[in-house]
């Protein structure tokens, strides 16, 4: 037994180093160790998210951009289909005056012409009457056996 207790005798300091050692290791390296893993974790996690959340921002301002130029598109559909509703109603009253003018004008031209129609046909009236008389006249004193 005397030597199972030399034996014994000379682990204990051994195993006293070892639980030393092994304290030392736990304190002087793993805990900071962890510790910085964990910040470096936390830190990859953080840029993620941050990431994450600049990706929805950016994704948010796309979609807000992409409504505000279908809005725009439509705006200027709208505004210019007002322009051509605009110019044909410009062009539409512009061919009615254009007409009621070429009405009038042929009005105009048709009772003037109806005026030297009429006058003409009292002027042949007045000269028939006149050529008749002028003619019977011609024509009786040589049926009358007269010379003229």
């Amino acid at each position: 037994m005397n030597q199972l207790g030399n034996l014994l005798l000379g682990a204990v300091p051994t195993t006293l180093l070892f639980i030393l050692l092994v304290l030392s290791y736990r304190f002087l390296v793993q805990g900071p160790l962890t510790a910085v893993l964990k910040e470096r974790h936390a830190r990859t996690d953080g840029a993620v998210e941050d990431a994450k959340k600049a990706i929805e921002r950016a994704e948010s301002r796309a979609a807000e951009y992409a409504e505000r130029l279908r809005q725009a598109r439509a705006e200027a559909y709208k505004a210019r289909e007002a322009r051509v509703k605009q110019l044909n109603a410009e062009r539409d009253a512009a061919l009615e005056r254009a007409r009621k003018a070429a009405g009038e004008t042929v009005s105009s031209a048709r009772a003037s012409l109806d005026a030297e129609v009429a006058g003409a046909r009292r002027t042949i009236e007045v000269t028939a009457g006149e050529l008749a008389a002028q003619v019977v006249r011609a024509i009786l004193p040589m049926a009358a056996g007269g010379t003229r």
